[in-house]
């Protein structure tokens, strides 16, 4: 059992970073109840009324929908880079506690609020907007080295949630491949993983096909 601290949305802000010329990276947390739906479109869209998405390129769509990052692992970045990190500041929509996010295995589904249920789909690949936005030198490799990358979550059941909202995880399944192995296969860390997320179910189907070109099949 975990809890949510924030439920966090982003507005577009200009940036010299991104493609698009604008970001949404810079998330805040909300008051109240927000409504969290399935995307209908693959890429481009967040799950989370309110919330933007900038570069529709690479973000949001059905196995992004939601991504989640844990408040311990920010508390740990805020100690290595001696500088406070509000809940949101990593793009994240759901700031949580009590969760070992970069470990849940893909397929795990969450219940949050009673009535959202989501499902571990994908990993979270670092970009040059995401370290534009932390203002640090060679943040991209110093992100990857960490390999505690958070995860992204379809949307299964829609539902409506708040902070303080309680996070249950309601199926884990046994093959043992979390978020943060299938970040280190897609950075070379981790080839053994490579095999696995061939046929590894929930896995979004962008990382497969990743898989399956590193792997000449």
């Amino acid at each position: 059992m975990g809890t949510l601290l924030s439920v966090n949305v982003g507005r577009p802000e200009p940036t010299v970073y991104s493609d698009p010329g604008v970001t949404a990276i810079g998330k805040k947390p909300v008051d109240g109840l927000v409504q969290v739906t399935a995307p209908s479109e693959r890429k481009g869209v967040s799950g989370l009324a309110g919330d933007a998405i900038c570069d529709v390129r690479h973000h949001g769509g059905v196995d992004q929908a939601v991504y989640a990052y844990a408040r311990e692992e920010l508390d740990g970045w805020a100690e290595e880079l001696g500088q406070p990190l509000p809940n949101g500041v990593f793009g994240e929509n759901l700031t949580t506690d009590g969760l070992d996010v970069s470990g849940a295995l893909i397929g795990e589904r969450w219940l949050v609020g009673g009535t959202l249920l989501l499902e571990v789909s994908a990993t979270r690949i670092p970009c040059r907007t995401f370290a534009g936005w932390m203002e640090r030198e060679r943040w991209v490799k110093t992100f990857t080295d960490r390999a505690r990358p958070g995860a992204y979550l379809r949307v299964l059941t829609p539902g409506g949630i708040r902070a303080g909202d309680a996070i249950s995880v309601v199926h884990r399944p046994d093959h043992g491949v979390s978020s943060a192995d299938v970040f280190r296969a897609l950075h070379s860390r981790a080839p053994e993983v490579l095999p696995l997320m061939l046929d590894l179910p929930g896995l979004a189907a962008g990382h497969r096909e990743s898989a399956a070109k590193r792997l000449g099949v």
